[in-house]
């Protein structure tokens, strides 16, 4: 039974019993459920496992084959990584949520259909906003209704897509699509907005940095990521995701460069490097979307480190603005190397996992002859080195001397931290365990002269480049300011053009009702004078005049009979 029952219903049957388990009941759960499911999905064997009729729909709840095989591992490990990290989370909503979270994240990536992928698609949104309201603060409650309403809103053009799917095709096997009816196009918008492109994107930078301390981790592995794989399901190869791809890894940087919170800095970053992603879906071979997948898989332990390190930064000095710290390696050791682990694997260090990784999609878009895609996808290389690679641990650790001295991290955070370190070391020396569960065959080698030489060019130079700026004083400082992004457009000049609009309006309206208001009182009057009790008909007539109007009807009576 346990061998085809669909791993999200564990999820859930554990989201339902947890909250009535005593602490450490709740704390052992959490860490057992994903060991499970991980196990469970390990051995799935590959095939259509799971299906239910649902008003004479055939849905298909357990589809499982190498693609969605690899991302319900990397979901597993996540899971049981943010459990760990959230240990001394002591509320019963952030377990439950986190629960219900990683199942739908799961149950969506296992939907052999567009119906069965929306109710987990708009299950991961649902559960996702409790880890930002989880902080508790008035800022982080309006956070979480515009993540809300965007994530449901994504979901609403999703199920909007699928049923101009099935009137279109008439079946609603979530399969590989092509673009092109509007049914598609929508789809495809929803895939987008969930995978933050460019002018959709404005949610995760507003929402991440807003949840908890682990909340941050937790969001920061499913959302994105599940929408990866929704492209790679169904937009493999669909050319236009190559530009937007490269559009996303290039905007962030320059974002990131100025931005004074390290956790926004990571959620820029993120968004930087779901752009290497896409592009490898938009160019479809078969080591594209292998580059795509691994550094799907990567990516989920590395930016975890990462969001783990400042957050434990965050939840032992109060703060994670750069402008604030600095100097903690001095308290901090661990949680420094943690960091320096993270970033090295972020900016692709050889002996990192996102050496090997990014690579593949790199040596795609040169094979392929995407030149100009493959400069940009360099630079964007050079970028993240410099913003997430860099500015992060050397601003939090190490720069000037902010003069805290917190304790270091609490054990569980470290162990959380220490196994997704030595994870992305292992990858990185190893990732031949990586390749043998990717869809499809392997064939490349990470480690040659010309790629690891290559690479080390590329890196020094943006070491460099990082110092003679920083010294020179044009790298831009680290201070409290607010940098304008798309958002603006409709959370400031959106807002005031509506209100403006509105008042026009309402004038308007005021204008238009007092002259119809004026004119339709002068009719009345001019009715009443005529027909009220004073006015001229209903005046009584003298008997004479009557007798006049009568002859005088006569005689033209009689005129015109003669007439004719």
């Amino acid at each position: 039974m346990l061998e085809t029952l669909p791993t999200a219903f564990l999820y859930i049957a554990a989201a339902l019993v947890v909250p009535f388990l005593p602490l450490m009941g709740r704390r052992l759960v959490l860490l057992a459920l994903p060991v499970l499911a991980g196990w469970q999905v390990w051995n799935l064997p590959e095939g259509m496992l799971w299906h239910l009729t649902f008003f004479g729909l055939d849905l298909e709840l357990m589809r499982v084959d190498r693609l969605s095989r690899v991302f319900g591992l990397i979901f597993s490990l996540a899971a049981f990584l943010g459990n760990l990290y959230a240990w001394h989370v002591k509320d019963r909503v952030q377990p439950v949520a986190a629960l219900l979270y990683a199942g739908s994240a799961i149950g969506a990536v296992f939907a052999g259909d567009l119906l069965t992928l929306f109710f987990y698609w708009e299950g991961t949104a649902i559960a996702s906003a409790f880890l930002i309201w989880a902080r508790g603060t008035k800022a982080a409650f309006d956070t979480g209704m515009r993540y809300l309403i965007i994530q449901i809103g994504s979901g609403v053009i999703l199920v909007t897509g699928a049923v101009l799917y099935y009137l279109e095709t008439g079946g609603i096997a979530f399969e590989h699509m092509t673009l092109g009816s509007p049914a598609t196009w929508l789809i495809f918008i929803s895939f987008g907005i969930k995978c933050a492109f460019p002018l959709m994107h404005n949610w995760l930078q507003d929402s991440y940095p807003a949840a908890t301390v682990s909340g941050t981790v937790i969001l920061s592995a499913f959302t994105t990521k599940l929408a990866v794989y929704a492209l790679a399901r169904g937009f493999a190869g669909t050319e236009i995701l190559i530009y937007i791809g490269a559009i996303m890894t290039l905007f962030p940087i320059f974002f990131a460069e100025i931005e004074n919170d390290l956790r926004r800095v990571l959620a820029y970053s993120l968004n930087n490097q779901l752009g290497f992603m896409v592009v490898g879906i938009g160019i479809g071979t078969e080591m594209a979307l292998n580059g795509t997948a691994s550094h799907a898989f990567a990516h989920i332990l590395y930016k975890a480190l990462l969001f783990m390190s400042v957050g434990a930064v965050l939840h032992r000095t109060g703060t994670s603005k750069a402008s604030e710290l600095g100097g903690l390696y001095r308290t901090m050791p661990l949680t420094t190397v943690f960091c320096l682990v993270g970033a090295a694997s972020i900016s692709a260090f050889p002996l990192f996992s996102g050496f090997v990784t990014k690579s593949l999609i790199l040596d795609q878009a040169a094979s392929q002859h995407h030149v100009f895609v493959w400069l940009i996808l360099v630079f964007a290389s050079a970028g993240v080195l410099s913003h997430s690679g860099i500015k992060i641990p050397f601003f939090a650790f190490f720069a000037h001397d902010s003069g805290k001295r917190p304790k270091e991290a609490p054990l569980h955070m470290l162990l959380a931290m220490g196994i997704t370190a030595f994870l992305c070391v292992f990858i990185g020396v190893y990732p031949e365990p990586l390749y043998a569960i990717l869809p499809y065959e392997v064939d490349f080698q990470p480690y040659t002269m010309g790629h690891v030489v290559g690479q080390m060019q590329l890196l020094c130079f943006a070491l460099l480049a990082f110092a003679f700026l920083y010294r020179k004083g044009i790298h831009p400082p680290e201070i409290r300011a607010i940098n304008l992004d798309f958002d603006w457009t409709y959370r400031r000049a959106g807002a005031a053009t509506l209100a403006y609009l509105w008042a026009v309006a309402r004038a308007s309206g005021a204008y238009l009702s007092g002259l119809v208001s004026g004119w339709a009182w002068g009719v009345f009057n001019r009715f009443q004078y005529s027909t009220g009790p004073e006015g001229r008909m209903a005046q009584t007539w003298p008997t004479g005049a009557m007798v006049m109007w009568i002859a005088i009807l006569l005689g033209v009576t009689l005129a015109v009979n003669f007439l004719s």
